[in-house]
């Protein structure tokens, strides 16, 4: 039973990744690339290369991929490294083979409605262990070497990337390049809530000395147990238990709730928000 719920898990990754790369792929070849529009990250230096230089922008997305996948195989697990092979050679395929007809000339929808689909696309790839820009890895890497935020590592990026391409292209084009990484970037966060911050789980069950060795061992987060008592019904039949409290990072909650349903379906389980987190062991983003 819990070999079959994991491949069904694992179908269920994939096929997500699957409508993100067809969602990515048409923000780009129905809105974006057709008008010469830029995001951020690996895609915008994809099309802004594809402006200067004939050749298929399908083989300039792998090609300018490479240096990010290498880092992922440093920085992330193997898993996602995989995963993120699979999903770039896959946008790559079917930006080569789709043929969408450009669908408005109003610039201003063109921003809105490519960043829309794009940040809708790379965020199911996030929010299923997988990445379709590289930006996301290279925050990690350098966050890992010189403790400088992820945020601030895509946004450094990409002051560089819409400077080149105000002075190549023109600033017209690179502010509403602008616009659009602002609105692929809000979507993103909307896709996967936030995915470089961390929630709290409160977990209740009868087998938690199972969930705690998973916890440790395939999420790699540190734990805190609390001793309490289980009271059933009206009858006030109390029962001395373990309660388990984590803090994990957003993009983990679904490996999370996978875990504890493969050990106690019936365990009582609270999710909430954390605002602040202070000293511990924090988690890099993508670690599944």
């Amino acid at each position: 039973m819990n070999r079959s719920r994991k491949i069904m898990n694992l179908v269920n990754e994939y096929v997500q990744i699957f409508i993100g790369i067809i969602l990515a792929s048409i923000g780009l070849k129905a809105f974006l690339l057709p008008n010469g529009f830029l995001d951020g990250g690996a895609t915008g230096i994809a099309i802004l290369l594809s402006e200067e230089f004939p050749i298929n922008i399908s083989l300039i997305l792998i090609f300018v991929s490479i240096p990010f996948l290498i880092m992922a195989w440093y920085t992330v697990s193997k898993k996602v490294f995989l995963k993120s092979i699979c999903s770039i050679i896959g946008l790559a395929i079917f930006i080569h083979f789709e043929n969408f007809q450009s669908i408005t000339d109003d610039k201003l929808l063109i921003a809105i409605f490519g960043g829309l689909f794009l940040g809708a696309g790379i965020g199911l790839a996030i929010k299923n262990g997988s990445v379709l820009d590289g930006s996301e890895i290279l925050g990690i890497y350098v966050n890992e070497k010189y403790g400088i935020s992820i945020g601030k590592t895509i946004l450094i990026f990409n002051v560089f990337l819409f400077g080149i391409t105000a002075f190549l292209l023109s600033v017209e084009i690179a502010m509403y390049s602008v616009l659009t990484y602002l609105i692929t970037s809000v979507v993103i966060d909307f896709v996967i809530k936030g995915f470089d911050n961390y929630v709290g789980i409160m977990i209740v069950s009868k087998k938690s000395k199972d969930i705690q060795e998973l916890l440790v061992k395939d999420i790699k987060t540190g734990i805190t147990v609390y001793k309490g008592s289980h009271g059933i019904g009206n009858s006030g039949i109390q029962k001395d238990m373990d309660i388990i409290h984590i803090i994990i990072n957003r993009i983990d909650i679904r490996k999370t709730f996978n875990l504890i349903d493969s050990v106690d379906q019936s365990a009582f389980v609270t999710e909430f928000d954390v605002n602040h987190v202070k000293g511990g062991i924090k988690r890099r983003t993508l670690l599944n």
